[in-house]
C-alpha cells in the first residue's frame, strides 16, 4: 500500500507556466499525477498513447474533444481513450485534476510520423 499525499490538490504552476503536471506514482500498468491549470490558463497538451482518466478535484472548465464538449467541475470523472485529441478550455476557476494513465504515462511508444 502507498498513500499518495497531495495527489489532485491545487498548487499554482511555476511562474510563467500556463499549466503544470506532477507525476506521483508510476508502475508498469498505470501512473498517477496531478494536472493543474490556473484560471485563464492554457491546456497545451497533445494526445497521449495511453488511456486516461481525469477526476476534477477543484475548479471549473470545459473539456473539448472531437466527439463533443462538456462543462466540468469538482467530482467530474472523464475518460479519454488513447490517441484522442482533448483540451480543457474556458478555465474559469483554478483547475486541479487527478490523472490516471493506463498503462503508465509514456510507456507506449509513439508511431513515427
Amino acid at each position: 500500500m502507498q498513500i499518495i499525499a497531495d495527489a489532485g490538490s491545487w498548487a499554482p504552476p511555476p511562474a510563467g507556466a500556463p499549466n503544470d503536471y506532477v507525476e506521483h506514482l508510476i508502475v508498469p500498468d498505470l501512473s498517477v499525477g496531478t494536472y493543474r491549470i490556473p484560471a485563464g490558463g492554457v491546456d497545451d497538451q497533445s494526445p497521449h498513447t495511453e488511456d486516461e482518466i481525469y477526476v476534477v478535484t477543484a475548479g471549473r472548465a470545459r473539456i473539448v474533444t472531437p466527439g463533443g464538449e462538456a462543462d466540468v467541475g469538482p467530482g467530474a470523472v472523464i475518460f479519454v481513450p488513447a490517441g484522442e485529441e482533448h483540451h480543457f478550455v474556458d478555465v474559469t476557476e483554478d483547475l486541479a485534476l487527478l490523472v490516471v494513465f493506463g498503462p503508465a504515462y509514456g510507456s507506449r511508444k509513439r508511431k513515427p510520423t
